[in-house]
C-alpha cells in the first residue's frame, strides 16, 4: 500500500512561480523514478519532468529552463519548482512514482492531482 500526497497548486499570475511537492508513504522498498505529469482540458496527459534514482532528469521541451525537479530520497519526496509560469502551463498536475519491491517487481502509483491556474 502506497499513498501519494500532493500539495502546492494554486492560482498565480503569468510570470509567477509555484512549487509543487509530492510525498510517498507506505510499503516502499525502493523508488525507481518520481515525476510530474499534467493534463489540460481537452488535451492528453503529458510528461512534465521526471527524476530517476540516480539523479538523472528529463524535462518537456516546453518547460525546460523554467521548471526544476528535485528529490529528497530519504523522505521519498519530489518537488517541482515552476518559474515564469505561462497561461499554457495551466493544468491538473499529477505526481507519478515507480516503485520496485524486494523481488524487483515494479508498481506504478499516481497522485490525485493538484490544480495549477495561471491567469491575470
Amino acid at each position: 500500500q502506497v499513498q501519494l500526497v500532493e500539495s502546492g497548486g494554486g492560482l498565480v499570475q503569468p510570470g509567477g512561480s509555484l512549487r509543487l511537492s509530492c510525498a510517498a508513504s507506505g510499503s516502499i522498498f525502493s523508488i525507481r523514478t518520481m515525476g510530474w505529469y499534467r493534463q489540460a482540458p481537452g488535451k492528453q496527459r503529458e510528461l512534465v519532468a521526471i527524476i530517476a534514482s540516480g539523479g538523472t532528469t528529463n524535462y518537456a521541451e516546453s518547460v525546460e529552463g523554467r521548471f526544476t525537479i528535485s528529490r529528497a530520497n530519504t523522505k521519498n519526496t519530489v518537488d517541482l519548482q515552476m518559474n515564469i509560469l505561462k497561461p499554457e502551463d495551466a493544468a491538473v498536475y499529477y505526481c507519478n512514482v515507480r516503485i520496485e519491491d524486494f523481488r524487483l517487481y515494479e508498481s506504478v502509483y499516481w497522485g490525485q492531482g493538484t490544480q495549477v491556474t495561471v491567469s491575470s
